[in-house]
């Protein structure tokens, strides 16, 4: 076989060369690309300031900007259900049960979708001071979800399979949250990162307690399970102290506006609520562990101390709304953080019937009873403004050919 000229060898070695150089250019733009996209949407106004929301269709606009913490309508439609059983307040447990299965399901075809069209918002949202949080609202509503099925239907299967659903969403959310929030290199100032919604995490975790508690009566459980259970509690009880701590100190020594006073730090006291639903519910189930029978005494006490401090925000969180839309006469209007706020009443009401049982202080059943009232309204105002957030929705679009609407909105007038 001939061999090709020395320079035919060369040329086609240079040719080679020009190839692979051209290559890792390329390779090169395209990795620079990517870390500009991440530095893009971890900037302030992420995404949004790239000018693409603008572009797209009235759906599409809702769909990219669709807060993590939607789900906190699952969460307060749930366990408002779960209250209205306990106060035996009749069809309404079964019509609550109805609407929170088809807001759960539709939330989570509404996430996937955002997911799949708008991956830079929707991954961006993680590393968000103020909106990653939000995602753990999806632990609770399945857990929230899980005990109706469990309680309302007694579909234990079911309700275990969604116990198992939960805690694999809240060991990713926990460490990727946390992990993101921790190596972002462009933080916001201290007073503008944290607020009540980062409490959710806390919820999150103990609302696996309370799923787990509705599944077990009857059943066989091992002292690993008890335990494991136990630890998720105080788990649940060390967030919040980190948390509050951070919230507290962020209320006494930051300007406070108005505005500031968003509806999650509602969960200031919805936290605390679930918390001690949890602690009545271990103490409830402590005659099938020896584990938890030797920590009765601690298992009370916390659970007080916990009843004491959810007790102590309601005054507190009332005379700043009034602050807030009675002084400073700041409109009420729709927006998707206020199911944040009409669940801890509910929580509360559910979290202190139990607490009254365990500890038999019958005396205590006149504050749910109350309660329970305060929380349906709570709750009808906020469905009416999703309500009419919808009508004012298709409204809007009608006039625009070719639009579509969800009726998932973030802000509208409801007064």
């Amino acid at each position: 076989m001939r061999q090709a000229p020395p320079a035919t060898r060369l040329s086609k070695a240079a040719a080679y060369s020009l190839h692979q150089d051209q290559t890792l250019k390329i390779q090169g733009q395209a990795v620079m690309a990517l870390i500009d996209t991440a530095r893009q949407a971890d900037e302030p106004g992420g995404m949004m300031a790239a000018g693409g929301i603008s572009a797209l269709t009235p759906f599409h606009k809702i769909l990219a900007q669709l807060p993590p913490a939607y789900f906190g309508m699952v969460m307060a439609t749930g366990i408002l259900a779960l209250a209205c059983q306990f106060e035996r307040i009749p069809a309404v447990p079964e019509v609550l049960l109805a609407i929170n299965v088809i807001a759960y399901l539709t939330l989570w075809v509404l996430t996937i979708l955002r997911a799949r069209y708008h991956p830079r918002q929707f991954l961006a949202d993680f590393g968000n001071h103020s909106r990653g949080p939000g995602f753990f609202a999806t632990v609770a509503a399945t857990s929230v979800l899980g005990t109706q099925i469990a309680l309302q239907l007694q579909m234990i299967q079911l309700a275990q399979q969604l116990w198992w659903f939960a805690f694999a969403l809240w060991l990713l959310l926990t460490y990727a949250i946390f992990t993101a929030l921790t190596v972002r290199r462009n933080k916001p100032a201290f007073e503008d990162g944290i607020n009540g919604g980062w409490l959710t995490a806390v919820v999150a975790t103990q609302s696996l307690v309370v799923l787990a508690c509705a599944i077990m009566p009857g059943r066989p459980n091992s002292e690993a399970v008890m335990l494991g259970l136990t630890v998720l509690w105080l788990a649940g009880g060390m967030l919040y102290i980190w948390m509050i701590s951070l919230i507290f100190y962020r209320y006494t020594f930051f300007r406070f506006d108005p505005q500031d006073l968003t509806p999650p730090y509602w969960i200031n006291m919805g936290a605390m609520a679930i918390s001690t639903l949890a602690g009545a519910l271990l103490i409830r189930v402590s005659g099938q562990s020896p584990l938890l029978l030797s920590m009765l005494p601690f298992l009370k006490g916390l659970t007080l101390l916990f009843w004491a401090t959810a007790t102590w925000w309601i005054p507190m969180l009332v005379i700043l709304g009034v602050w807030r839309y009675v002084y400073h006469k700041l409109p009420l209007t729709y927006d998707p953080l206020y199911w944040g706020a009409v669940f801890p009443l509910a929580m509360y009401t559910m979290a202190t019937h139990r607490l009254a049982e365990v500890f038999a202080l019958p005396f205590l059943f006149v504050i749910p009873r109350l309660f329970i009232g305060l929380a349906l309204t709570a709750w009808l105002l906020t469905f009416l403004g999703l309500a009419v957030t919808v009508v004012t929705s298709r409204k809007r679009t009608r006039a625009q050919p070719g639009a579509v609407t969800t009726g998932v909105p973030v802000q509208v007038p409801i007064n």
